[in-house]
């Protein structure tokens, strides 16, 4: 065992190993940086470069390249607002609120200090559990999968604060638009409305920058400021982060540990670990009333949980040759390509080679994360620009990463129609984590129940895993509740301060007009929808009945709840968000008409001279540099974009 340990240090440390793997470092920053590439098309694009590689040094700069993403788009999600990958989008939640407070730097470099931390507990822990982990893995059926799915979906009690029912309608909403597409039991098609693009459901990443990135450039553009609400000094920023993360060790230890567990169970890594922990988080906090305004630990927590999970993912691919996530599901291939066969042999045969691609990952953790310490600060500074300067880039930036998910022209109508959503959820106040939850966790749940009741019966939910599993869901949702109940009864009030204040319930508890057009209109949607499913078999149609039901039955009770409580009438307004609106559909029209390409420069040409009002010559410049990069991303990953009239006479 010590020759083994022995022979894969000295494969990690040699030059060439080094090199290859600081240049998968260097790939995998970018590709984070770059909202809607992630892991699997930045791996895609190391793949062809593999052949006729020697092993270790091929593992190398796969390894470099899997550890950073995870780390890079915390640069995006902070300061743009935008998800950077699937895997960062509760990070958005609370580092974007920093950063409109003139704290970026000190989100990025405690986003970035834990998670190199979180992988190098992911690679500790997965430096022992290779061994022992083969029966553990084994040991989850279906029935175990689909109450992990359950307790994600518990996250939606912790994360609704005191709108539970507007929690719990925008979580059925979202279950209902997972459901879109063909039913993983039966094969039978619901809720696509006949249109070809629906068929095979919404993808990931057009419902993420829909629900999360577009309503907040709306908002930053309707308040004409730039991202951060006041200046900061950048240096103090970046200690604090630092010292955050020092404040917050036994969360960046639990969290990290969370990540590695669950990223060892295929199909629930990636977006599932960063929600769980983000929930933990708010859960194990004696004071939550900032998360979602700009807690730092609401950065923490998942950035401490997404490097570890790329090492989790590890156990499942290697072992049995069953990717844990989409990233791992590419490194399999380039895995096969190098001629290494995943399985038990990687633990027999090729120990050394199964240890060097571990300590790989800790390595580029440490190099990655100091890399993107040493960055965060200039880039910090893009918060002060003004937001008319980059709303055009950014705009460009996630329309082309919509695309990038099935190469449709649906994507881009769909981004918009999340967008619509997006836009009324933020302006009402209802939970967007939620929806997004109920998204992300639909078809697996699906997927697992069916499995669990075909070969398993009954008895699937009578498992020991099982039973703890659901007692766990059950303490997820309960002890926050009863915590609180305490704490109430604990703080003493006088006697006049109890006769003059109103009920906190009461005066958290406002409508609005928006209120009342979501929950109309989500109450039709639910009608709508059960008549399409009423034609499917049970099992076919039992998910989408379920998440009609949840939201449907949420949207009554937060009725019930508005008419009892006689809620506090709140302003809402839409009218200049709507204009933006408009403004974006109108943007797709053009690039459907004209072409991609064309569009996307002259937009950017126009904004910045007419709204922006920049000197003419640094437009051209900026518009050129779009221009360049939608060229390039086109040659590189061979992606041919909606060509229109203009396009094919111009670049084609």
């Amino acid at each position: 065992m010590l020759d083994i340990l022995l022979s894969s240090l000295g494969q990690l440390f040699t030059l060439s190993h080094l090199l290859f793997m600081t240049l998968g470092v260097l790939v995998g920053l970018v590709v984070g940086i770059i909202p809607g590439l992630g892991g699997i098309a930045g791996m895609s694009l190391l793949l062809p470069f593999l052949y006729g590689m020697e092993p270790t040094v091929a593992l190398g700069m796969l390894m470099g390249l899997v550890a950073v993403i995870p780390t890079g788009d915390t640069f995006a999600s902070v300061l743009l607002g935008i998800p950077g990958s699937s895997a960062s989008q509760a990070t958005v939640i609370d580092g974007f609120s920093l950063a409109k407070k003139g704290q970026a730097a000190r989100a990025l470099s405690s986003a970035f200090l834990a998670s190199m931390i979180g992988g190098l507990i992911g690679a500790v822990v997965l430096t022992g559990f290779i061994l022992i982990a083969r029966p553990l893995v084994l040991s989850f059926s279906s029935s175990e999968l689909f109450m992990l799915t359950l307790l994600g979906l518990s996250m939606v009690a912790v994360l609704s604060g005191a709108d539970l029912f507007k929690g719990l309608a925008a979580c059925g909403l979202g279950l209902l638009v997972g459901g879109i597409g063909m039913a993983p039991a039966t094969g039978e098609f619901r809720l696509n409305l006949d249109i070809d693009y629906l068929f095979d459901g919404l993808p990931l990443v057009v419902v993420g920058l829909g629900i999360f990135a577009l309503p907040e450039i709306i908002d930053l553009l309707v308040k004409r400021g730039a991202i951060a609400e006041k200046p900061c000094r950048l240096g103090e920023g970046w200690r604090r982060g630092i010292q955050d993360v020092g404040e917050q060790r036994g969360l960046v230890a639990r969290c990290a540990a969370i990540g590695s567990l669950v990223g060892t169970i295929p199909g629930l890594a990636g977006s599932v670990v960063d929600w769980l922990t983000y929930g933990h988080a708010v859960q194990s906090a004696k004071d939550s009333s900032e998360f979602g305004k700009g807690d730092i630990r609401g950065v923490i927590a998942p950035e401490s949980a997404n490097n570890a999970c790329a090492c989790g993912a590890m156990v499942p691919t290697l072992l049995f040759g069953v990717p844990g996530s989409g990233t791992a599901a590419v490194f399999l291939g380039g895995l096969l390509l190098l001629g290494l066969q995943p399985g038990v042999g990687m633990i027999e045969t090729h120990l050394d080679l199964t240890y060097t691609i571990i300590w790989s990952l800790a390595l580029a953790n440490i190099l990655g994360a100091a890399l993107c310490l040493i960055l965060a600060r200039p880039v910090a500074n893009l918060t002060r620009v003004p937001f008319a300067t980059l709303a055009p880039l950014i705009t460009v930036l996630i329309m082309f990463a919509a695309f990038q998910a099935t190469r449709a022209t649906g994507d881009l109508l769909a981004l918009g129609a999340i967008g619509v959503l997006g836009v009324l959820f933020k302006q009402a106040n209802w939970s967007r984590p939620a929806f997004l939850i109920g998204f992300v966790l639909a078809p697996g749940a699906e997927a697992y129940f069916y499995q669990a009741v075909q070969f398993q019966g009954t008895d699937a939910f009578l498992r020991p895993g099982v039973l703890i599993i659901g007692a766990m869901i059950l303490a997820a949702m309960f002890i926050p509740v009863i915590g609180k109940q305490i704490k109430k009864r604990r703080q003493p009030m006088s006697v006049g301060a109890a006769a003059t204040e109103p009920k906190p319930d009461a005066e958290s508890h406002r409508l609005g007009i928006i209120d009342i057009v979501l929950l109309g209109a989500l109450l039709a949607l639910a009608a709508s929808a059960w008549v399409n499913v009423s034609e499917l078999s049970l099992i076919g149609g039992i998910m989408p009945r379920l998440a009609i039901a949840i939201m449907a039955l949420a949207c009554l009770a937060e009725i019930v709840r508005s008419v009892v409580r006689r809620p506090r009438w709140e302003r809402q307004t839409f009218a200049r968000e709507a204009i933006w609106l408009v403004g974006f559909f109108a943007l797709v029209a053009a690039m459907l008409t004209l072409g991609f390409i064309t569009t996307a420069t002259l937009f950017t040409l126009v904004f910045l001279l007419a709204i922006a009002k920049l000197k003419p010559w640094v437009t051209v410049l900026m518009a050129l540099g779009v221009l360049a990069f939608l060229l390039a991303m086109a040659e590189f990953l061979t992606l041919t974009y909606p060509q229109g009239i203009l396009d094919p006479l111009l670049f084609y």
